[in-house]
């Protein structure tokens, strides 16, 4: 389901007005901007770079707006590069080569890193140096090739990925959070704002309760609830239009999408409920479980409907009651 509004995985491009800039900008996820803020000014202080930064958690949560704020607030450039398309350890190469003096490098979906890669940036991270090799063959010597002391701010969805000897070579580690009601309402009042639209604050409240916890798929339901009040309203984004918006894009009260539904409904009709394995469930869904554990998983554990046990996922009675159906009774 590729077309999903509420894909927290989904990109698109951000109205750079949208994105906060400065940790006073940035809303929610207080326990990681009050450490950052003490990490950076320390650093700062004694003229030096920052650790190496890993900031993990589900897509959308504001992961790479941290990263740009990170560079803001020290004051310096940051690069940016996505671990898929670092192929060989030279691609790599170049951009440490590349960088300035206590410059950011950003590294999206860390945790895809070739091996090969790998190699190359644990010296870097380490020592601050890559090692080269000239010629080939029998006269080839590895020469070592120092670097500006970096920040290496690495972004994952999928923390346990990662090899441990990376891990390690991280000094700070952000684990993001889900949001709540509050925050995303905040979010969703300051967006509108910079996008020229009105909306209400019970519409406002509306659309965060259906966010997921994801501020990502709230700006992005912002948007499609201004199309229709462009195009079916006055121009203003009230509860009630707020409310055949989500209708219409089959987002239900507690933000569940069709493919929730089927999750849910499939583990309880098919499975009775489980326990069953995410290969067996994505299997009989048709869909893969990467999509499953990366964007439905996260927000039905987070609102009590499944639970993870060592032999599967389980239908909670919550799950139950969300599919209108009773709770099997033990034989």
């Amino acid at each position: 389901m590729k077309d999903r509004v509420i894909d927290p995985r989904a990109t698109e491009v951000i109205d750079p007005a949208l994105r906060p800039r400065r940790f006073d900008e940035y809303v929610g996820q207080d326990h990681i901007t009050q450490n950052l803020r003490v990490y950076i000014q320390a650093a700062k202080s004694r003229g030096d770079s920052l650790d190496h930064v890993l900031l993990s958690g589900p897509p959308g949560l504001g992961k790479t707006s941290m990263a740009y704020i990170i560079a803001e607030e020290l004051g310096v450039d940051v690069r940016t590069a996505a671990g898929p398309t670092l192929e060989r350890g030279g691609d790599l190469a170049a951009i440490l080569t590349s960088l300035g003096e206590r410059e950011v490098l950003f590294i999206d979906e860390v945790h895809r890193l070739p091996r090969t890669v790998e190699e190359v940036l644990y010296p870097a991270l380490e020592d601050f140096e890559i090692d080269v090799i000239l010629g080939s063959g029998p006269g080839a010597q590895s020469v070592k090739l120092p670097l500006p002391r970096f920040t290496l701010v690495g972004a994952t969805t999928r923390s346990g990925m990662l090899t441990a000897p990376l891990r390690a070579r991280f000094g700070i580690h952000c684990a993001f959070d889900l949001y709540k009601a509050d925050d995303l309402d905040r979010i969703l009042t300051r967006s509108a704002r910079h996008l020229g639209v009105t909306i209400t604050p019970t519409a406002s409240r509306e659309l965060a309760r259906r966010s997921r916890g994801t501020p990502r798929i709230a700006n992005r339901l912002l948007r499609r609830a201004r199309d229709f009040a462009q195009v079916e309203g006055d121009g203003t984004i009230d509860l009630p239009l707020v409310r055949v918006a989500l209708e219409r894009l089959e987002i239900d009260a507690t933000g569940l999408d069709k493919m929730d539904r089927r999750v849910i409904e499939t583990m309880g009709l098919k499975f009775d409920g489980g326990p069953v394995g995410l290969d067996t469930l994505a299997a009989a869904i048709g869909e893969s479980a990467d999509v499953i554990e990366e964007t439905c998983e996260p927000f039905l554990l987070q609102q009590g409907m499944i639970m993870r046990t060592p032999r599967g996922r389980v239908l909670t009675r919550l799950g139950w009651e969300h599919i209108g159906h009773p709770r099997p009774t033990a034989p």
